[in-house]
């Protein structure tokens, strides 16, 4: 489990088959074979580290559902280490499981194929960064990013065009779950009993 708070951005080393390998610093302290790290805000678990890189194996899945099917070497991707029992949860609850890529349209836009869980203020992943929806139009969302987000992550350096990895709140999802019933329709007598009605 992840907040969303990048830690710090590394270079992607290389993408060799399933193995891949980024550069970087912070995120090695303590780490251990097994742990995992988010790159682009998706856990992956680390196989293999050196004193300024580790490895992950990335099955297809992943490689079908988030933008590392376009990353190249030299990339620069957010890393962030899972939660400690310790750890402030800063941004929010952040699973590293990517539901889905978005086009970047510019000016903070995003363009994704189902807006169905991604809320006007509701918290959201970009890439792994926590944010706020600011904007919602369609399967068009805007987020909100402060100056300190922008210049250290890797945000600052989208193009428009780009994929980003999306990951929305998990609540939604629950809520969605726990309102259906097995024909799929919504169950009244819950919602009027907790106070959605």
């Amino acid at each position: 489990m992840f907040t969303g708070i990048v830690e710090e951005t590394g270079v992607l080393e290389s993408i060799k088959g399933s193995v891949i390998t980024v550069r970087c610093k912070k995120v090695l302290e303590n780490t251990k074979l097994g742990d995992s790290i988010a790159i682009n805000g998706c856990c992956q678990t680390v196989v293999k580290h050196t004193a300024d890189t580790f490895s992950a194996d990335v099955s297809d899945e992943t490689f079908k559902i988030t933008n590392f099917k376009t990353l190249k070497k030299g990339d620069i991707v957010n890393l962030e280490r899972a939660l400690t029992p310790t750890s402030r949860l800063g941004g929010h609850i952040v699973q590293g499981h990517i539901d889905c890529t978005a086009k970047y349209l510019g000016n903070m836009k995003f363009q994704v194929e189902n807006s169905k869980y991604i809320v006007y203020k509701g918290a959201i992943t970009v890439n792994g960064v926590s944010l706020t929806v600011s904007g919602l139009d369609g399967n068009v969302f805007s987020v909100a990013i402060i100056p300190h987000t922008l210049e250290n992550t890797n945000l600052k350096h989208l193009k428009t065009g780009d994929l980003v990895n999306i990951e929305t709140d998990i609540l939604g999802r629950y809520v969605e779950k726990f309102l259906s019933i097995s024909d799929n329709k919504i169950d009244e007598n819950f919602l009027a009993q907790n106070g959605f009605m």
